[in-house]
């Protein structure tokens, strides 16, 4: 943790940070999901012009400005959409040993005072970790772990508990969050809030299998980075919801 920051402006940059990430994974979003249906209408042009009197110049101007359309689109998320994502596309890691122990406690520490105490949300840690080290980049693991307990935090009602079982099992770290959701804190403006309305909102919207909200997209990319992975699974009958980061101890 970089001790030269005050709360607030630790507490600013993380909230900052996962912004970054939550618009490039957006921008990720948007540049997929957009061409699947242009190269539909890309294949579906050619289809009408096979169909199509060549002699008919009507259909022909109609046919010249969908494929004139489906290039600007294209060009317009190459330009913008591919571009703006290559900035963070790279994530940079760097690499050391540190105690994992003490990342969680500092984790901990940093959401209790910026968001748990405030909305009486408790925060259990379960963990037999001591001396147990990862070879990796802390700050990034400690953002990550910061807004899977913020998340957490964001969508439990008053009273609620969240726990957090943190392990070194095998080759790997396993950090690991349970909680149980009470959606309508997510945009509830009367409690306090760390993380975005939009992001708050979007994380209430059913999502296909795989994916997770938006909001926590830095959570993913610090994941892969390290050659882990990230998991939101949402809550079935009677059960908590879970987030799930696994590091290997050598990250990388």
């Amino acid at each position: 943790m970089a001790t030269s920051l005050s709360r607030a402006e630790r507490v600013a940059r993380l909230c900052a940070e996962t912004a970054l990430f939550m618009r490039d994974h957006v921008l990720s979003v948007v540049s997929h999901d957009m061409r699947s249906p242009l190269n539909a209408v890309h294949s579906w042009a050619y289809v009408l012009e096979r169909k199509i009197d060549a002699g008919d110049a009507t259909a022909q101007r109609a046919l010249t400005g969908i494929r004139t359309g489906i290039e600007q689109q294209v060009k317009l998320l190459e330009d913008v959409v591919d571009t703006t994502r290559s900035e963070t596309r790279k994530l940079a890691i760097e690499r050391e040993p540190f105690g994992l122990r003490a990342l969680v406690d500092a984790a901990v520490g940093e959401v209790r005072a910026g968001l748990a105490d405030a909305r009486g949300v408790t925060i259990v840690v379960d963990t037999p970790l001591t001396s147990e080290q990862v070879t990796g980049d802390r700050e990034r693991i400690s953002q990550a772990l910061w807004l899977m307990l913020t998340f957490a935090t964001e969508a439990s009602a008053r009273g609620g508990t969240v726990l957090l079982a943190a392990a070194s099992i095998g080759t790997s770290a396993h950090f690991n969050v349970a909680y149980s959701p009470s959606p309508q804190t997510l945009t509830d403006e009367s409690l306090p809030h760390l993380l975005e309305a939009f992001a708050r909102r979007q994380a209430q919207e059913p999502r296909e299998a795989g994916r997770i909200a938006w909001v926590l997209s830095l959570c993913r990319r610090v994941a892969e980075a390290h050659g882990g992975a990230f998991e939101q699974a949402m809550p079935e009958a009677g059960k908590s919801a879970t987030l799930a980061l696994h590091v290997p101890l050598m990250a990388g």
